[in-house]
């Protein structure tokens, strides 16, 4: 697509956004919602509250707020080790923390995966 042709179709999606926009604005049942949204934010300030403890007193059958207090601590993932592989045939080496690795993908396909992982060596 040429830039001349991009940029007419982004000026045109702009242009019809803001004619819907302006539509939109107009709107009384949407000043009627954002006026609902600005009064019932004031009140949740007011009182101290956020949008979950307004859920759930609102709709008591719905999941509990998780308490802020009781927050289970974050399980960190367990670093992978990065290990080495020495292709005895090329004398190459390549070192990675995964197997989504270009060169080790070919040298399984070439000469198998439990072939290649016998020149593996982990650094750390």
């Amino acid at each position: 697509m040429s830039m001349l042709h991009e940029y007419r179709q982004i000026e045109d999606t702009i242009r019809d956004l803001t004619a819907r926009l302006n539509s939109l604005s107009n709107d009384e049942k949407l000043k009627k919602e954002l006026e609902f949204e600005k009064k019932l934010q004031d009140l949740m300030k007011q009182y101290g509250k956020e949008s979950a403890d307004v859920v759930a007193l609102l709709n008591p059958q719905s999941k509990p707020a998780a308490s802020k207090t009781a927050k289970a601590p974050a399980v960190a993932k367990r670093a992978r080790k990065v290990k080495q592989y020495k292709n005895p045939n090329t004398g190459e080496t390549i070192e990675t923390k995964g197997g989504n690795h270009k060169t080790l993908k070919a040298w399984k396909e070439q000469y198998g995966a439990e072939k290649v992982e016998s020149w593996a060596t982990i650094l750390g």
